[in-house]
């Protein structure tokens, strides 16, 4: 008998922010699919555009026209994400035109379904009645560390998928107990940088809401160990709850999860196209894929 693996599915960052590398990587992973791990897929792009009030997680700063970035991952028939995970979002900011008109325009693919990222449910059921041709992900800026809140939450009919906190990532013995259909819709965060022992994790997010919603608020100050650092991907591989390709393929697949999260819409292309090279990338393609992209002129790595 034949058995069939489960595939990984990878949710990529930077929808507007990076589509100048995904114009240019998205072709290269379909014309050279040898270059690339056959056992892994991308399963969407996801981000916001600049001054999204319904943003949150990071300030968006795409400003590439929405009919083009759409048009490109339609081309390749990826699932394209609106991150509108705004924790602090009143009833009067329903109304917001441009957010609106994303959502529209999203709702509207008769190819692969799009999505929004959520926090807030006054947001997840104006969406619904509103947008029902989208679907739509319970965003990790809910920061769910207790694992039966987080099972609560997997169970919650109106998501497809559900993102828990990166601190979640490796408790085993208690995602084990998860069904199959419920396994299937966890969505892990894989290469997060931020402190495992982080205690204002929620009160950051709150500072990025508030900020997306032009409210006078200062950033947010991280007291975490090497703050001053910014992220780097080494140091997040250190991380305990980092999730390498190894633990992907010989751990989480076989016990039934496969969508898997990138994190780093505020950081650079550079930085991104690390994340492509490393989860994706046959390591003996990895310099071909690095030379397609860097002597392509039209395209700003740093």
């Amino acid at each position: 008998m034949n058995v069939v693996k489960k595939k990984a599915y990878y949710h990529l960052p930077g929808l507007f922010e990076f589509y100048d590398l995904y114009r240019i990587f998205l072709p290269l992973y379909q014309e050279h699919r040898e270059y690339f791990y056959d056992w892994c897929e991308i399963g969407s792009i996801y981000g916001a555009s600049a001054d999204c009030l319904w943003g949150g997680g990071r300030i968006g700063e795409g400003d590439y026209d929405p009919r083009e970035v759409l048009a490109l991952l339609k081309e390749y028939g990826i699932s394209a994400r609106l991150t509108f995970s705004n924790s602090l979002l009143r009833k009067e900011h329903l109304s917001d035109g441009k957010c609106n008109s994303l959502c529209a325009m999203f709702a509207e693919s008769d190819a692969v379904q799009n999505g929004v990222i959520v926090h807030s449910d006054l947001l997840l059921n104006y969406l619904k009645r509103t947008y029902p041709n989208l679907y739509f992900v319970s965003s990790t800026t809910k920061v769910l560390t207790d694992f039966h809140e987080f099972a609560e939450e997997v169970k919650r009919k109106e998501f497809q998928y559900i993102v828990p906190d990166f601190r979640l990532n490796k408790s085993f013995d208690q995602l084990n107990t998860l069904t199959l259909s419920g396994k299937d819709k966890v969505e892990f965060l894989c290469n997060e940088c931020c402190w495992i022992g982080c205690k204002d994790r929620r009160k950051c997010y709150e500072t990025v809401s508030l900020q997306n919603l032009d409210e006078n608020c200062p950033d947010h100050r991280c007291t975490a160990p090497n703050a001053a650092y910014g992220y780097r991907f080494s140091e997040a591989m250190k991380n305990p709850a980092f999730i390498s390709i190894g633990d992907i393929q010989n751990v989480y697949v076989p016990m039934g999860f496969t969508n898997f999260k990138i994190e780093g819409r505020g950081l650079g292309s550079a930085i991104v196209l690390e994340f492509l090279l490393y989860y994706m990338t046959k390591p003996e393609y990895q310099l071909q894929v690095r030379e397609a992209i860097y002597l392509d002129s039209m395209l700003d790595l740093f």
